[in-house]
């Protein structure tokens, strides 16, 4: 049976979108940690504005994330 034209309600894009990863060689290659960043056109302000527009909630709180660094102490 195939799949035909699913719709589906309020459809959203994912917060996040998959990122390719590099190889240690490969940033070294590039001249380094900075130059590599700097190759793919990121710097400490693009970071700063992407972490700025994102909502207030998608932040843990101290408690919260208190919380969680107990829960991973006790894991171990």
């Amino acid at each position: 049976m195939a799949k035909k034209n699913i719709e589906t309600e309020n459809e959203v894009a994912p917060p996040f979108t998959r990122f390719k990863s590099y190889s240690v060689e490969e940033i070294l290659a590039a001249g380094g940690a900075i130059a590599f960043a700097d190759k793919l056109g990121k710097n400490a302000r693009t970071l700063y504005e992407g972490l700025k527009s994102l909502p207030k909630d998608v932040f843990l709180t101290e408690e919260e994330a208190q919380q969680a660094l107990d829960t991973l102490r006790a894991s171990k």
